[in-house]
């Protein structure tokens, strides 16, 4: 390890006179459209892409330019990355990483295969997962299902460092992608069923020692709080805020994971994102606010200190998990330019902040479907200020244990889960990935065994009743109102990541296998073409040798596709998502493959 160092650092010192670190890669490649740097695209989220090349006056000309099997089947979420003509492709458990030479027509220049217990496999809670590599300074970062964080050279697939993050013994997986923020990277857990604590943990990048590390649940010297300079709207978020809003030690293992997306704001110097549901799924045995679970959370990058939070859930009673991106643009709200960040919860309401302050300015339902709440609410002297008022009748803690809450909207995997949503500064428009479901709940006590699953509810999903008759929309959506602009219903839930393009064109997958792309403004259908399986990935863009390129990894699973990913046929498996989505096998079938497409010269 000391000889590596040694080579990377007089590496640095040869190419420049000036300390070099990941901020001033990442920024440099994410300023260059042609590239593809980062799994959100930009370090706003905003996953918009200036290339311009593809466009609604020819995207209907779209056809496959070349296509990479990645050899393995289940979900291919996130997507590859593109710097300097390499792209690099990862797959679902085991983690493998491929390199390939965008000049030789794909040559495969290394291979990564991780060595992981394949036990892991039985602790990933829906499917397994991987939302892509992260790139900084020369190096390809991968987070892997056993929580194993590894350094590899970008030239070579060499292991350049290696670290653990968790213990898959517990319960602790990983299924996210990594967040390089200056010298360090940042990396969630997963594990939210099996009473894990969540944590956020900043590595350092030249050699991955620990630089801090920040939980969600607990005493506030753990959760990295100041209880008179960490806000939560606009007040002190006082002392002990987290231990007394449990009962008893139920916050060690009261779940608050980060498997979701990081953003980050560099004139801010914050970095954004959430945290999971607080378990066990059994509100009864969980009684006060479970904070900070479902809480979006503002951090200094550099030490770890928390600034603000907000709970956008308060006591979850439906596993309405709070990961969502939280993507960073500048609007104007009431005649005033604000730095907003703007969250699409899986609680099915879209929330708009200012990001500097953690002010709350829009609350908003983007299903009208939603029951479980009338509103959020916005009356700054209201002492339920900022909290979703919930209705008694979808209350699975009124209601009680072992009864079941029916046709609570929207179902446990939410109005939309982390696939990530896409912001266009042309248009000032969100473009969102949906889900329309619906789900009845019945709860019941669980006891809690470290590596067991610690879940405590039974659920059965459906599509939302009184609808379009599908499971999905992709809509457009005004974050400084909270409307939505247009909406486009589909067969099945959006599982795809959105890219918003500066062509005046948005692309997203569907669960069939659809490649779709639309126009920005009217949300016109311009372009669909069915790739081998189901798309849960994200769509992405790179320019090689003056042409624009577009990209979509397929390979049905996730929690939506989990019964085909995982052969499960009993509906309440899944937790309860094998029922819901049960037609999907008529449509796809498993599958593992990146198409790339062009539009023809």
């Amino acid at each position: 390890m000391r000889t590596v160092m040694m080579s990377l650092a007089a590496s640095l010192l040869m190419t420049t006179a000036a300390p070099v670190f990941a901020n001033d890669s990442v920024t440099e490649i994410a300023k260059d459209p042609a590239q593809w740097g980062m799994q959100l695209g930009q370090y706003d989220g905003s996953r918009y892409s200036k290339l311009d090349k593809i466009n609604k006056d020819n995207v209907g000309d779209l056809q496959v330019a070349w296509t990479f099997s990645t050899g393995v089947l289940r979900g291919h979420e996130g997507s590859p990355l593109v710097v300097d003509n390499v792209m690099y492709v990862h797959t679902p458990f085991p983690n493998t990483v491929y390199a390939l030479d965008l000049n030789e027509d794909g040559k495969i220049l290394w291979k990564y295969q991780p060595q992981q217990n394949p036990d892991v496999i039985g602790v990933m809670c829906c499917d397994t997962v991987n939302r892509g590599v992260a790139y900084a300074d020369g190096m390809v970062f991968l987070h892997q299902a056993d929580t194993t964080l590894v350094a590899l050279d970008a030239k070579t697939g060499e292991v350049k460092w290696s670290v653990q993050n968790g213990d898959p013994a517990k319960g602790e997986t990983n299924t996210a992608t990594v967040t390089i923020v200056k010298d360090k990277v940042l990396v969630g857990i997963s594990g939210g069923e099996y009473g894990v604590r969540g944590h956020m943990t900043a590595y350092n990048i030249a050699d991955g020692s620990m630089a801090w590390r920040a939980y969600s649940t607990g005493p506030d010297e753990d959760m990295l709080v100041d209880p008179e300079k960490t806000m939560v709207l606009g007040k002190p978020i006082g002392a002990n805020s987290s231990l007394d809003s449990w009962e008893g030690d139920q916050w060690q293992i009261g779940g608050g994971t980060t498997w979701g997306w990081t953003t980050y704001d560099p004139e801010l110097n914050l970095v954004y994102y959430g945290t999971g549901n607080p378990s066990t799924w059994n509100p009864s045995q969980r009684p006060g606010d479970n904070k900070w679970s479902m809480t979006i959370m503002a951090r200094d990058p550099d030490t770890g200190m928390a600034k603000w939070f907000y709970q956008k859930t308060p006591h979850d009673e439906w596993d309405f998990d709070g990961v969502n991106e939280n993507i960073l643009a500048d609007q104007e709200i009431d005649g005033q330019m604000r730095k907003i960040l703007v969250n699409f919860d899986r609680n099915g309401f879209g929330y708009t902040l200012d990001r500097e302050t953690g002010e709350l300015l829009v609350a908003e339902k983007y299903d009208p479907q939603v029951n479980w709440a009338t509103e959020v609410d916005m009356d700054k002297d209201s002492e339920t200020y900022g909290r979703p008022q919930v209705v008694a009748e979808y209350s699975t803690e009124q209601n009680g244990e072992d009864t079941n809450t029916t046709g609570v909207c929207p179902a446990a995997l939410g109005s939309k889960d982390q696939q990530p949503a896409s912001y266009s500064p042309d248009t000032g428009l969100f473009y969102v990935p949906t889900n329309h479901v619906c789900m009845d709940y019945e709860p019941f006590r669980v006891s809690y065994a470290a590596g067991q699953p610690y879940v405590g509810a039974t659920l059965s999903m459906f599509p939302a009743p009184d609808s379009h008759g599908g499971m999905g929309n992709f809509i457009a959506w005004d974050a400084t109102k909270g409307e939505i602009k247009w909406s486009l219903p589909e067969q099945f839930s959006v599982w795809s990541g959105a890219m918003a393009t500066a062509g005046g064109v948005v692309f997203y997958g569907t669960l069939e296998g659809y490649l779709k792309a639309v126009d920005a403004e009217t949300g016109d259908e311009l372009y669909k073409f069915k790739t081998p399986s189901g798309i849960i990935g994200n769509v992405f863009t790179y320019e090689h040798d003056g042409k624009q390129f577009v990209g979509v990894l397929s390979g049905i699973g996730g929690w939506a596709g989990i019964g085909l990913a995982a052969g499960l046929t009993n509906a309440n498996d899944g937790l309860g998502a094998v029922g819901g989505y049960a037609a999907l096998s008529d449509y796809t079938a498993l599958g593992g493959q990146l198409t790339v497409f062009t539009v023809p010269e």
